[in-house]
This record gives structure tokens, sequence and C-alpha cells, in this order.
């Protein structure tokens, strides 16, 4: 019959039986084998095989009992570190109690580092749930204040109805746009936004964004250029359309935070054997490096009331990653404070 080390109440009754034992056995050495021994020799031996007896007897029940409790503990770690492995192996109980405290230990610490990124990830959501707070509280608040002018009256003055009709629209506009940028997102994360990957010359299609800029970055009074002259086609594979939006993202955010009197965009190509490393530099005034391991964060701002006044929606820079990302490729940017900024991104060749 096997015997239940996990019940107190039945490790104690064995104990106590084989305890009895022991004195029975005990005694009779002292009457029978030491019959003629002195006195005190007789007491002296007799104890030290009680206490032999004992001391063996205590050491493998409490270790029973202890080996009974740990295990299971042990059981559950063990079997999430050997997932997908040999599930069937069995230790003994010396094994178990001399390797628990180190399975302990990493359990422990590995557990530590999931609550601690659980608590970094708390922290993000609440300030992404403050960031689109703000982001749409301010056209919000926009419309509300213009329809309400024009309703006091101000929709029979020709002098405002017209403007505030038009700064409406534009509030219109950012809201649609920060819910198209979010929905965007949200597909990208969720893996709903398949990519339709196609062979393609990438200095073509950069050229046709930096046409399509040409106005806006005119205006701003900065210059748009590629780094060398490109005769022969550099083909990758993308998704047009998403690579489009990365450089129309990346060329906008150029403009905007270029020199503000002579400003430069500048893109560059460099072969990677298998890749292309695409590179998309301005002289603006650049990043501090704390600031750069949050650039691809969702509404952060290294200058938020600057960034605001430029529009935009604060998610361009995340859509770009994860567009990158999407194509299994990487992102990546520089900055030097004076000098200016350089975001960098490959993508396979065809």
């Amino acid at each position: 019959m096997k015997t239940d080390y996990s019940n107190p109440r039945k490790l104690a009754f064995i104990n106590a039986l084989f305890i009895f034992i022991s004195a029975v056995i005990s005694g009779l050495f002292y009457t029978i084998v030491l019959e003629y021994w002195p006195v005190w020799l007789k007491v002296f031996i007799t104890g030290m095989v009680l206490a032999i007896l004992a001391f063996f007897l205590f050491q493998y029940t409490l270790d029973r009992f202890i080996y009974s409790k740990v295990r299971l503990i042990y059981k559950s770690i063990r079997t999430q570190k050997i997932a997908g492995k040999d599930k069937n192996r069995r230790s003994s109980h010396t094994e178990t109690l001399d390797n628990v405290y180190q399975e302990v230990e990493n359990w422990n610490k590995s557990r530590s580092q999931e609550i601690a990124e659980l608590k970094r990830m708390a922290d993000y959501r609440r300030e992404f749930l403050g960031n689109i707070s703000h982001e749409l509280k301010a056209p919000i608040f926009n419309i509300q204040g213009y329809v309400l002018t024009l309703l006091d009256g101000g929709l029979e003055d020709p002098s405002i109805n017209k403007d505030y009709l038009l700064r409406t629209e534009s509030s219109i506009n950012r809201l649609i746009a920060i819910v198209e940028d979010l929905e965007t997102i949200s597909k990208l994360e969720a893996g709903e936004l398949k990519l339709n990957l196609t062979k393609l010359d990438v200095t073509i299609l950069a050229g046709e964004v930096m046409d399509f800029l040409e106005i806006k970055a005119r205006k701003r009074k900065n210059t748009l250029f590629f780094n060398q002259q490109y005769e022969k086609p550099i083909l990758v594979i993308a998704d047009k359309d998403q690579l489009r939006q990365v450089f129309i993202n990346l060329i906008d955010n150029a403009i905007k935070y270029g020199h503000p009197q002579k400003g430069s965009t500048k893109i560059s190509f460099f072969d990677m054997d298998d890749h292309l490393l695409v590179e998309v530099t301005d002289n603006g005034s650049g990043m501090e490096t704390n600031e750069l391991t949050r650039i691809f964060e969702r509404f952060y701002r290294t200058d938020k009331g600057r960034s605001r006044e430029q529009g935009g929606t604060g998610l361009g820079l995340a859509i770009v990653k994860h567009i990158i990302e999407a194509h299994e490729q990487t992102i990546n940017v520089r900055s030097t404070p004076g000098v200016g900024t350089t975001f960098a991104f490959t993508l396979k060749k065809a």
C-alpha cells in the first residue's frame, strides 16, 4: 500500500509507530544483549541506537513530506519550461529538492519581468488614451465653437460665415484623418491589412512622392533631391501603395521639421546585398537621444506645441513602422540636435 506522505496526520502516526518499534527494539537490546554491561554504558549505547534509528526515520519521513508538497509547484514550473519537450521525464525526490530553489528563483524572476512589462504597457495605455483624448478634443471644440458662433448670428454676417465654415471643414477633415490613421494601425496590428507584394522601381516611386509634395516643400523653402543620380532601376519587392505611404509620411515630416529658411530633404539608396537600405534625411533641429526610443509611438511628439501647429495626426511614424514591419523589414532613426534627422529602413531586393 502506498503511503500518503502529504497528510500530516498519517505522517505523525507513522513516526509514532516507528518510534514505538524502535523503543521496543532498544529495550530488548538493553535487557538481552547488554545484560551484563555496566548500567551507564547500557544506557549510553541504547540511547545511541535509538537516536540513530530516530535520525534516519525523521530524515526519511521529513524528506518525503517536503517532496510531496514541493513536487506540485516544481512540476507546474517545470511543465512550463519543457513545453513541447519530453514531459514524461521523471526525477527523483532528491533531484527535485536539490533543484527546486533555483527553479523557483528563475520562475520568480520571469514573473517579475512579466509584471514589470504589464505595468509598462498599462502606463502606455493610459498615456495613449490621454493623447487620443487630447487630439480629438481640439478639433471637436473648434467645430463646436464655430457652429455656435454661426448659430448665434454669425451665419448672416458675410464677413465671417464662409470663413468659419471653412474652419469647420478643416477641423472635420482632421478628425477624419485621425480616425482613418487609427483604423490603418489597427488593421496592421491585427494582420488584417494584406500586402500586395510586387516588383517595383523604388526610385520612380520616391520621385512620384517628391513631385506630389514639391509645392508644399517650396512653400516651406525646402529643397527635395536624391543623393545621386540613379540611371538604372532599383527593383524591390513591396506593396506599392503602402510603400508610397511610407515615403509620404517620412518626406512630409522632413519638410515640416527641416531648416525653416534653407531646408533640404535628401533620399539615398544603399546596396546591402539581398536588401536595399533607404534613407530620408533632413537638416532640421534634430532630436535628443532619449526621444529616439519613443519616436514611433502613437501620438508621441518631441515638441507638442510646434507639432500640432504643423498639422498631422501624430500617427504617421507609427504607421510607417507597422508597414515596414509588415514587410518583415526594419526601420530605425538617428538624429543630432542642431544638425538633422535620418530615418533608415530596409527593403527586399527583387
